[in-house]
């Protein structure tokens, strides 16, 4: 049995449930590596990462190296004799580091790999309709999420799940499956398997372009792509209302399929509920956020906003 020594590499709260199981189940972490303390907001507050968080609280060895490559990082993390690296959700890492240790650098990523290699697996996973996903662990190499499988579990996606529930549900199996490959690690019982290269379907960043609805596709894939963007970023749309265009982001939604004779893109309304005509029925919005406003239910908002009866999405 190996004596294994940990350093773990991540940045938001995703990782922190996976660095939270490591903890709990008595594995030597002898370091954590995070990204920089950054400005944000209006007054440029301090913002420290998720990781950094647990990782102070639980007083945890931690670097938050600007570069990667800097001979004061390299240093340091060399210092720490680490044998094994796990990443999760961090960036990606030069040949330097991932070479580093004896037993390998691994990461885990939230899709069934080769499928959705990428930065927004989860989001895209619901976007294109797909009815199960999961996480794998593999071996970082040279490019992105082309290493080694060592594991992957499966499960599957609710059909009216949105992506902060999955991300939740994958988060939470993910932490699992990293402990597990750890065990395999510590026992020198990994098996491998070569990842194929045939897969079409991808996970790019997300960018207000991509998350714009197009509201000429079919009634599924509208909703699709707005269950798979909320809470985060959000799917937005300009709307034409009393002849001003105003920008609005859309969360809760439900769907209704119906032949309708109203003109795509239509705002209908009533004291209750505001309602899209789409290609197969309606998406009722149930949630929304007008720019300039609050977020609100589409009953607080009825109450004080007004729609033209021309009132459209662009």
């Amino acid at each position: 049995m190996r004596d294994l020594r940990i350093v773990f590499m991540g940045t938001p709260e995703f990782a922190v449930t996976i660095l939270k199981k490591l903890v709990e189940d008595d594995f030597n972490i002898v370091g954590v590596v995070t990204a920089p303390d950054k400005k944000a907001g209006r007054g440029r507050k301090i913002n420290e990462s998720a990781i950094k968080k647990y990782a102070v609280k639980n007083k945890l060895n931690l670097l938050q190296p600007k570069n990667l490559k800097s001979e004061d990082f390299l240093s340091n993390l060399k210092a720490l004799r680490a044998n094994l690296q796990i990443v999760v959700a961090f960036r990606m890492l030069p040949n330097v580091v991932w070479k580093m240790p004896t037993y390998g650098t691994f990461n885990l990523h939230a899709s069934l790999l080769p499928d959705y290699r990428g930065a927004a697996p989860i989001h895209w996973a619901i976007i294109n309709g797909e009815e199960k996903t999961g996480v794998t662990t593999f071996f970082i190499d040279e490019k992105i999420d082309t290493g080694n499988i060592i594991l992957q579990k499966e499960i599957i996606i609710h059909k009216d799940e949105i992506v902060g529930e999955l991300h939740d549900r994958l988060m939470n199996l993910g932490a699992n499956l990293v402990s597990e490959t750890v065990i395999n690690i510590k026992n020198n019982s990994v098996t491998t398997q070569k990842q194929k290269n045939d897969s079409q379907k991808t996970a790019p960043k997300l960018f207000p372009e991509n998350c714009k609805i197009n509201w000429n596709n079919s009634i599924d894939k509208i909703y699709d792509h707005i269950r798979g963007l909320n809470p985060f970023p959000g799917a937005w749309s300009d709307m034409m209302n009393n002849n001003v265009i105003t920008s609005l982001k859309i969360y809760k939604i439900r769907k209704e399929e119906i032949i309708h004779k109203e003109v795509i893109k239509s705002i209908i309304t009533t004291k209750n509920d505001i309602r899209i005509a789409v290609n197969g029925g309606y998406i009722i919005i149930d949630e929304l956020k007008i720019s300039g406003k609050k977020k609100l239910d589409s009953k607080s908002l009825l109450n004080g906003y007004s729609f033209s009866i021309n009132a459209k999405m662009r």
